[in-house]
């Protein structure tokens, strides 16, 4: 199953210019996801993180590995968008290996490594060209929202 940037943004509460997923390639519900996220200069952040020799927040790349993991969330025990969100609870286990820069695309892959519940234990790599630029684990829960 692949799934383009029209379907990850009915799946996903975020928004320009916070949509940290450009395409998922592969999917298999409750196993794992892959896709990728273009990086361009054109990004806002790019104009602080820094000026003279951009880099990707190391924040933001882990971003991108809690949205697509809420994306496997999704697909694998689908809820409605519009009525519950999958939050972000914890890392851990993270290491930051090589540095991503405007022009790289990010291939992003995550497995589940425990679901109960709501409550997905998630391990993530980032790779950019085959190499290893960020891994980690996540813990998040999909959650109703209050009005």
């Amino acid at each position: 199953m692949k799934l383009d940037i029209q379907h990850i943004l009915n799946v996903l509460p975020h928004r320009y210019p916070f949509v940290m997923v450009d395409r998922v390639t592969e999917v298999v519900g409750g196993k794992f996801i892959r896709g990728h996220k273009c990086v361009t200069y054109n990004e806002p952040f790019f104009r602080g993180h820094f000026p003279t020799r951009p880099i990707m927040p190391g924040v933001l790349v882990l971003e991108s590995l809690a949205q697509i993991g809420g994306i496997l969330a999704h697909v694998s025990e689908p809820f409605d968008p519009t009525s519950s969100l999958m939050y972000f609870l914890g890392i851990d286990k993270v290491k930051f290996r090589h540095t991503i820069v405007p022009g790289d695309r990010m291939d992003l892959y995550v497995q589940v490594v425990h679901h109960r519940s709501n409550v997905w234990k998630l391990r993530g790599e980032v790779t950019v060209d085959g190499t290893l630029c960020t891994e980690g684990e996540l813990l998040a829960s999909v959650v109703d929202q209050q009005p």
